[in-house]
């Protein structure tokens, strides 16, 4: 899946451009892992969350297995995290490296069981769509899709940092979905491909754009690429806006945790300036934020009010 990933609390935000969340992002990388920012009590339970999600990210998305298989594997990982969160129940020893840290982490942090279970559920839809050639309808669809994939890594940390209020966890979803839509418009040329198809029909349909028009051997005339353009520009537009609904939340999320939202939400952005530096070509070239930019994202982070 394309990663979100990466997610409100998903990363120092270059990790963005090396190797974004799977969904879409990529492993997960988009996770604080081992962060100077993550708060050190907490990095254990990250760290269990991530390798959790990176395993399953793996099971959908490495090697050459088909979907049935993908999805047997899926739904044993499933079961086996099942069994992990019955106290006194053996551990898989298949992934006892996954589920004993976690368990930890569920017993000591008390984790909401069923933002596990969305994550594995996302990773499921992703194998049965890319089989199936599914095209994701319009953005409604997309941000369900999202509800799966990246909210439940946000609530997740929000839990860890003790923020349950319901405008701090609407501002955290607004923030994971748009880094997750954000990862798909910059990984338009990754993701077509490989069967992923998130540009929404609905869109696509007004922009009178056929979806093979963005595919890497297509040669598309001036005026198509012109109407792609501004296909993409909406997209951005859209998930930038999100992105700056979700922003007040940094206000609410206290110490070095604020900050790294601070980066994360900076990052998600610095990628848009970047699709639109490149006049939202994106099927033409994967924009990248790397450690150059981490002076501009430290400025912005700073700023932020």
């Amino acid at each position: 899946m394309t990663r979100p990933t990466p997610t409100a609390e998903t990363t120092a935000a270059p990790t963005l451009g090396a190797a974004p969340l799977s969904a879409g992002v990529g492993h997960y990388e988009n996770f604080p892992v081992a962060s100077l920012l993550c708060p050190p009590a907490l990095r254990p339970a990250v760290m269990a969350i991530y390798h959790f999600a990176r395993t399953a990210d793996d099971i959908a998305d490495e090697g050459d297995a088909d979907a049935a298989v993908r999805l047997a594997e899926l739904a044993a990982y499933r079961q086996a995290l099942q069994d992990s969160l019955m106290a006194g129940a053996p551990i898989s020893s298949r992934w006892s490296g996954i589920f004993a840290p976690l368990r930890q982490a569920v017993q000591q942090h008390g984790l909401p069981a069923p933002l596990l279970h969305d994550l594995i559920s996302a990773f499921e839809q992703d194998v049965r769509h890319t089989a199936a050639g599914h095209h994701y309808a319009d953005t409604a669809e997309l941000l369900d899709y999202c509800r799966l994939s990246a909210n439940p890594v946000g609530r997740l940390l929000l839990h860890l940092y003790g923020v349950h209020d319901p405008a701090s966890l609407a501002q955290s979803d607004q923030i994971c979905s748009a880094l997750q839509l954000i990862n798909f418009w910059q990984d338009i040329s990754v993701d077509l491909p490989r069967q992923r198809h998130y540009l929404p029909t609905e869109l696509l349909r007004r922009h009178g754009l056929p979806r093979e028009a963005f595919h890497a051997d297509a040669n598309p005339d001036a005026a198509t690429q012109v109407r792609m353009a501004q296909a993409v520009a909406v997209l951005c537009a859209q998930a930038r806006a999100l992105m700056q609904q979700g922003a007040p939340l940094v206000r609410r999320i206290p110490g070095r945790a604020g900050w790294e939202l601070r980066l994360v939400i900076q990052g998600g952005l610095l990628i848009l300036d970047k699709i639109a530096a490149l006049q939202h070509r994106s099927w033409q070239q994967r924009p990248r934020v790397g450690a150059l930019d981490m002076p501009r994202l430290l400025w912005r982070a700073l700023c932020m009010r």
